[in-house]
Formats: C-alpha cells, structure tokens, sequence
C-alpha cells in the first residue's frame, strides 16, 4: 500500500514539475503581448521628448531653402540685368544704324572760351545778320537730315503763292504719316484755315498740318515739292534736298551754313515770325466739338530774356534733336543753327551757353560789330 501511495506522489511531483515552466513560457507570452500592446500609448511620449532634434532639423532645411531661393533671385536678376543690358544695346544699335548716313562726328564740346561758346551740338552756325560775319561754326558744311526745320520753307512756298489764308482746308487719309507711324491730334477729317494749319506747322511741328498745306496746293504735293527744291536754289541752297513738306522723310538734307540762308529768308515773313513764335493756339474741333491746345516746341519763345524773330525746332532719329533761330542778342540780329544735338535738351542748352557767350566774350561782341 505504501508503496502505491510512493508511486502516486511521484507521479504528481513529475507532472507538477513539467507544468511549471510552461506555465512560466506561457505568462511571459502574456507579458511580452501586453507589452507590446502598451507601446502605441508610450510613442507620444517619445515624440513629446523629440521636437527640438526636428526642429534643428527644419531650421536646417529652412536653411537650405532660403540659399537656394536666394541663388535663384540672384540668377534671376543676373538674368534680368542681361536683358535689359542688352535690349538697351539694341535700342543703341537701332539708332546706329539709322544715322550710318549721316557725315558728322560727335565730339566732346570744349569748354566755354573767348573763342569757343562751349556747345554741343554737332553742326553749328552762329551768324551775324546784318553783315554775314560768321561768329561761330562747327562742321557748318556737312550735309545731314534737317527734320522739321524743313517746315520753314514749307511755309515761304505757301505764302510765296499768295493762297488765301482764311480758305477752309480739311486733314486726310493722305496726311497721315506712314513713314515713321507718328501720331496727331488732327484727326482725319479735321478742318481748319490755311492759315491755322501754317501757324500748327510752325508753332507745335505738326506733320498733318504740313503735308494738308502741300496737298491743298495748286498742282498738289508734287508740284509743292518742285517749289520747294526751287526755292532752294533761288536762296543758294546748292547741296540742299527736300522730298517732302514734313521733314519726316530723312532725304530732306542741307548744311547749317545753308540753313543759315534758309532762316535768314524766313526773317523776312511777318506771318512766319509771328506763326513760329507763338507759345500756343487753342481751337474748337469741328468733329467733337472739344477744345484742342497745341503749344511752341521751343521753349525759349516764352522766355522774357529772349527776343526771337524766328524759331524752328526738329528731331527725326536720322537727324538728331535740331533747331534754328533767328534772335536779337546784345542788339544785334543773329542767326542761330544748331543740328544733330544728343539729349533732349542739349539744343536749348547750346542756344543759351551762344547766348552768354556772345555777351561775355569780347572777341564775341567785337565780330557781332
């Protein structure tokens, strides 16, 4: 009997002993499931204790961002300066080119002396009216385009035919300028006096008014031009050429010293001396009804300081900003030519240092007589 219950206790210790570790194996699986359950819920911590590494990090990328953004403006610039470097040097070649016909060499104006007015223009005339003496010159016999100052005599062929001024002349399709695309506020259509479109002419260098003077004349445009050409030759204008009454066209070609020649003439017509001195002109448009104001394109003939006879502005890229005048300075009568001058103002500019020059410098006043 004791030995059954020996055999029996055995038995029990053999089986509670190969029980125990599976048990063992079996809670550590529980432990590891849990555990591994309850990682999730410790992650925001992980990530509550991690922001200052990411925000280095972004700091750095920011970084990164901001070089390469800055590169890129600073191409971007590089690229734009190179633009506009080079649409202005095709804007320079552009007028290259349409000045490779004219003869004269810009040069730096010297300094003002007793012998030199200090301009910068490069063609030049300052005359004595009243006995011929050249006062001052600058490459006075080169010929160049003359722009607008051709309006002058425009005007003597007008008046040289006795036409009626108060006859009423309309704007057509034919003035509009096709040539250099210029604008105006004469519209098609437009209609005032002969003697209207000669004091626009001359006053404000409308292109309209002056080719509506040469269609509305007997024979029409051509036979204007012919009067043109002639009335050179009568001035001795030998190496002078007009081929329109617009000066828009750059084969209208003369000297300063003929010009001088020119304006001289001009001094000689009351209406010229009063349509081109005017400092403006307003009038009704006969289309609208609205009120048109044109001014002078000469500033000076506002100025209390001058005393203008004459004044004749022009500018076509081939020609350069030009201008001529016709002024009393230190009482004596003198002609004034200025041509292809640089800048906007130059011309003005030049007609002043003349100016100064002729009242200050003894050699100056000595051949003004």
């Amino acid at each position: 009997m004791s030995k059954l219950i020996n055999s029996l206790c055995v038995l029990i210790s053999a089986s509670v002993i190969a029980y125990t570790p599976l048990a063992y194996s079996a809670e550590k699986t529980k432990e590891t499931q849990s555990s591994s359950a309850k990682k999730p819920a410790a992650k925001p911590k992980k990530t509550a204790a991690s922001p200052p590494k990411k925000a280095l990090k972004t700091t750095a990328s920011n970084k990164k961002t901001t070089k390469t953004s800055s590169a890129k403006n600073t191409k971007a610039k590089q690229s734009k300066v190179t633009y506009t470097s080079r649409k202005s040097n095709v804007s320079k070649l552009a007028i290259a080119n349409a000045r490779q016909d004219v003869q004269v060499t810009r040069t730096i104006a010297a300094r003002m002396d007793a012998n030199n007015p200090g301009v910068q223009s490069s063609g030049v005339l300052v005359l004595n009216q009243q006995s011929g003496e050249v006062l001052y010159e600058k490459n006075a016999d080169s010929i160049i385009p003359i722009a607008s100052i051709t309006k002058l005599m425009t005007a003597m062929v007008v008046l040289d035919a006795h036409l009626p001024l108060n006859e009423l002349i309309s704007i057509t399709e034919a003035d509009i300028d096709t040539l250099k695309n210029t604008s105006s506020r004469l519209s098609v259509g437009t209609t005032l006096t002969r003697g209207e479109m000669l004091l626009l002419a001359l006053m404000s260098s409308e292109n309209r008014a002056a080719s509506t003077l040469s269609h509305h004349f007997p024979g029409g445009k051509d036979a204007f031009i012919r009067k043109m050409n002639e009335k050179a030759q009568q001035l001795g204008m030998r190496n002078s050429r007009f081929y329109d009454s617009t000066g828009l066209n750059p084969s209208n070609v003369s000297s300063a010293r003929e010009l001088g020649l020119m304006v001289k003439a001009a001094q000689r017509y009351p209406e010229i001396h009063q349509f081109s001195t005017s400092s403006e002109y307003s009038f009704a448009s006969n289309k609208n009804g609205s009120m048109l104001t044109f001014r002078n394109t000469n500033p000076l003939v506002k100025d209390s300081d001058w005393d203008i006879g004459v004044s004749k502005t022009g500018f076509i890229n081939e020609a350069g900003r030009c201008i001529v005048m016709q002024a009393m300075i230190n009482g004596k009568p003198v002609i004034i030519v200025l041509m292809d001058s640089s800048g906007k103002y130059t011309r003005i500019g030049d007609a002043q240092r003349i100016r100064k020059w002729m009242e200050t410098s003894p050699l100056a006043k000595l051949r003004a007589g």
